[in-house]
């Protein structure tokens, strides 16, 4: 959650996907679910900047792209000699006022293949799933 230690906000998703392959390589299908991996981020700026190493754009750590991309790319689905199961991720993030040309947002778009955009403005119109 949000009120857990930066460490342990950053170590969750690499445990989950660890968990999610362990199905994958045993020939059966998982889905992970990042929620959100704009949190992660900003775990992973706080002990970037604790350990003094230099801030990049928006105070990130100038390898945060590769960090999520490497993270992202562990889902895939195996040839049948491989044992034919599959890993499946879906990332969340977590916008400002809906502002997806944040350097988090930008990086998880160009990293994954396709994406859902949820509006709170239809959501308080009362539409749900107030997807776009």
């Amino acid at each position: 959650t949000a009120s857990e230690v930066a460490a342990l906000q950053f170590v969750a998703p690499y445990a989950a996907s660890s968990m999610g392959e362990y199905f994958r390589d045993n020939g059966k299908h998982a889905l992970i679910i990042y929620d959100d991996l704009s949190k992660h981020a900003v775990a992973y700026r706080q002990i970037s900047l604790l350990l003094r190493r230099p801030p990049g754009r928006e105070a990130y750590p100038g390898d945060v792209f590769y960090l999520h991309s490497r993270l992202l790319e562990r889902a895939a689905k195996m040839s049948e000699e491989k044992g034919g199961g599959s890993l499946t991720a879906l990332p969340i993030i977590e916008t400002h006022a809906g502002d997806v040309s944040a350097y988090i947002p930008t990086n998880v778009i160009s990293i994954t293949d396709g994406q859902i955009f949820l509006e709170s403005e239809l959501f308080y119109k009362g539409i749900r799933l107030a997807v776009n």
